[in-house]
């Protein structure tokens, strides 16, 4: 016999939105609860915009900062020499993708030359550090006729301190901290006081130079949307340095007070027992090699200074490794120190480095070189009697060294031998141009052959084609 279920008919009353809020799910984020464990910790969160978080009076605390531990903190010198080296290198060069070869060569000759005059490379890498350190880089594109090339066209470096609004820039509502935006958001004009406000000449309210935004080149680090003027890279960092800093101080100091104390007299005796009255803190010489007794009731001990502790190299491994962070770097990179990885960790911490390096580069290109040369470009034609349009190009850096050279040059020979790349890409990854590779070459194979110097590539290629003779053992290719 089965059994029935008796339905129970749902009262008219009752509507469908009550009987959806009773089965409604509440969810809830564990990280927006606000508790008494983590009050404190989440005490200083705040909901300023992008500007107001990176205020004028923010923004100049964190330079000083920055700036301070970049002088005094040799990893941090490291940090920003290093990111300075290996983004901008020797400096970046020209090439044009043009079909006239000579037009090439000429255009990049001329821009060459010029980047030497002006020291281009050292200038981009001043740059690239003051990026990292105050948070943005300013450079103005300015005549200069002590250039000693036809183009006078310089990069005049500014420092992040000069450009700043007036006393009432922030009653502007398209003025931010020196620097005028258009109703869509773009630069239109750069306020650069006459000195620094650190220099003695510097006095408040003084005159200031407005450049406009097409020969004003400013870069930084656009983490939110809506941010117009750039925090250090080290911010993130700063604490970390200061902790560094701290224990490696304390751990020394430890030692030394330890060290200062060769020996100690002391007594397990009451006070006015039966021990010899000893003078409160005197200090006796010691002699090498020399015998000594010690007053009746004292005994000598020495100090253990137990400095430095066992897991100081630990703790300053764990702080590098969470400062390399903020540069999209690793340990190894940041320390120099390789002596614990391997063959394998060792490329690993290098690739993740360079992946940024590349990522860098390409920002370069598009925000600072891309627009020199448009600049350089207009001068050189004025100079050179050639007119033309903005012509294609592109950039070369300095190659990444690889670990294994043996490796790498056998894996480059498979890839062209089996067409998944070419030689421009190969001598790109050089920072080489393929063109002055290939002519260099011939000159040189040219001038072995009139020499009379064996070739090792032409030899191997005989070799490989010369027909095998046959013993019989394996057919003919004709049976």
């Amino acid at each position: 016999m089965s059994e029935t279920t008796e339905v129970k008919a749902v009262p008219k009353q009752v509507s469908r939105i009550q009987l959806s809020s009773k089965r409604m799910v509440k969810a809830r984020f564990d990280a927006a609860q606000t508790t008494h464990d983590n009050a404190r910790h989440w005490s200083a969160a705040d909901c300023l915009s992008a500007d107001m978080e990176a205020s004028a009076s923010v923004r100049e605390t964190l330079r000083r900062r920055s700036r301070y531990e970049v002088s005094n903190n040799s990893y941090a010198k490291g940090l920003v020499q290093m990111l300075a080296n290996d983004t901008i290198g020797t400096g970046p060069r020209l090439q044009m993708l043009t079909v006239n070869e000579d037009f090439n060569d000429e255009v990049e000759y001329a821009f060459m030359k010029w980047a030497e005059a002006i020291r281009l490379a050292a200038k981009l890498r001043t740059m690239r550090i003051a990026r990292c350190q105050d948070g943005e880089a300013f450079a103005v594109l300015a005549t200069n006729p002590k250039v000693r090339h036809e183009v006078k066209l310089d990069l005049m470096l500014v420092e992040a301190d000069r450009v700043a609004g007036e006393l009432t820039w922030n009653t502007d509502v398209n003025t931010v901290d020196g620097i005028t935006f258009d109703e869509w958001g773009n630069p239109v004009d750069y306020r650069v006081t006459k000195y620094h406000p650190g220099d003695l000449r510097y006095g408040a309210g003084q005159d200031a130079v407005h450049i406009p935004a097409e020969y004003m080149l400013h870069i930084f680090r656009q983490d939110r949307p809506g941010l117009h003027r750039g925090v250090p890279e080290l911010t993130a960092a700063l604490p970390l340095f200061a902790q560094l800093r701290r224990y490696n101080l304390a751990v020394l100091s430890a030692a030394e007070a330890a060290a200062d104390f060769a020996a100690i007299l002391y007594t397990d005796a009451p006070p006015n027992g039966e021990s010899e009255e000893v003078e409160p803190m005197d200090s006796i010489p010691l002699e090498r090699n020399m015998m000594m007794t010690v007053p009746a009731g004292w005994k000598m001990g020495q100090l253990d200074p137990k400095q430095p502790a066992a897991n100081h190299s630990e703790f300053v491994k764990i702080i590098l490794s969470e400062i390399a962070r903020c540069a999209v770097t690793t340990y190894g990179s940041l320390s120099g120190d390789f002596s614990g990885h391997n063959y394998a960790s060792g490329r690993l911490d290098n690739q993740i480095y360079h992946k940024s390096i590349l990522v860098d580069r390409s920002f370069w290109e598009i925000e600072v070189l891309n627009r020199i040369f448009d600049a350089w470009y207009q001068e050189y034609q004025l100079t050179s009697k050639v007119f033309r349009f903005r012509e294609k190009h592109t950039w070369f850096w300095d190659g990444f060294p690889h670990v294994d050279p043996n490796k790498e040059a056998t894996a480059q020979e498979k890839r062209l031998a089996n067409n998944t790349t070419t030689l421009a890409a190969e001598c790109a990854k050089d920072g080489r141009d393929y063109m002055s590779v290939l002519h260099q070459r011939a000159k040189e194979l040219k001038l072995m052959r009139e020499l009379g110097i064996p070739i090792s590539s032409e030899n191997t290629q005989t070799q490989n084609t010369e027909p095998k003779s046959n013993d019989g053992s394996e057919p003919m290719e004709d049976e």
